[in-house]
């Protein structure tokens, strides 16, 4: 289910730069539908796992996801310090599971 919501997010957020500051009606209704989806589902995941940890894998890999489509198809660049910085998230991610997430 937190997965699911991950991949709402990525796609909200997605959209949202093709909405162009919500001046295109259909980015914009991706967008909201987007991130209504992922709440919804983070809460439902809520009630099984601890906020801080789902809050943390959440946003660490919407973050990460969004970095790579960024560079992948938006022609976003890519240094040396996102790269870092992705690693750690994606290192965060793990250590949390790793300290009893489930």
């Amino acid at each position: 289910m937190l997965l699911t919501a991950i991949a709402a997010e990525v796609g909200g957020t997605t959209a949202m730069k093709f909405s162009h500051g919500f001046s295109r009606l259909w980015p914009s209704v991706l967008t909201v539908l987007g991130y209504a989806v992922s709440f919804a589902l983070l809460a439902q995941t809520l009630k099984s796992m601890s906020v801080g940890t789902a809050y943390a894998i959440w946003s660490g890999l919407g973050t990460a996801a969004i970095v790579g489509i960024g560079t992948v198809f938006l022609g976003e660049g890519m240094n040396l310090a996102k790269a870092a910085g992705i690693a750690l998230i994606i290192i965060g991610v793990v250590v949390l599971n790793m300290g009893g997430a489930h």
